[in-house]
């Protein structure tokens, strides 16, 4: 009976110990969110910058975006998801990617990335705990903070594997 004892109390206590720190780590301030926001910004941009022009158009396969489109995609979706669900304003930025520069493309994904800031700035804590439905889904405007910052990374990330496929080396990784 000591040994059965022992043994489920050997594998409790890290167990509780784990949920115990877990809670303690609970999710970031606004304001540390926003620090990340910013670097995610700059990441972004500093990927965009390193693409030569001849690269602007560059598929991995016929089906897929371009790296041009790419890059849109993260600034059209933060604007797009920050109007819908995080109560942005109703004046949005706004790019056709077809005839942009690689300068207009720059400057429209700033203003989505500083749209997508001033959305979250004005959301109070009610505001970011209140679930509501997103795409099927019911979640907190906090989640759908969160699912930005993921969608940027995972299409940043799509954009540097482009990088690399034409030679290109990345830019460092920013991390905080």
């Amino acid at each position: 009976m000591k040994n059965k004892i022992k043994v489920l109390l050997s594998s409790l206590l890290p167990a509780v110990f784990l949920t115990i720190g877990s809670l303690a780590q609970a999710q970031t301030t606004k304001e540390e969110f926003l620090s990340k926001w910013n670097n995610s910004k700059q990441f972004t941009l500093d990927v965009l910058a390193k693409m030569p022009d001849s690269g602007m158009d560059y598929k991995t396969d016929p089906g897929a975006m371009s790296f041009k489109e790419q890059i849109h995609h993260i600034g059209s979706a933060i604007i797009g998801i920050s109007q819908g669900f995080l109560k942005g304003s109703s004046d949005t930025p706004s790019l056709d990617v077809k005839t942009a520069t690689r300068a207009q493309l720059a400057e429209f994904v700033g203003k989505a990335y500083d749209y997508g800031a001033a959305s979250i700035k004005s959301l109070s804590a009610a505001d970011e705990a209140e679930v509501i439905e997103v795409f099927g889904n019911k979640v907190s405007r906090r989640q759908v903070e969160a699912l930005l910052m993921d969608h940027s990374t995972h299409h940043r990330g799509a954009a540097i594997a482009y990088l690399r496929a034409n030679g290109v080396e990345p830019p460092a990784f920013v991390g905080f």
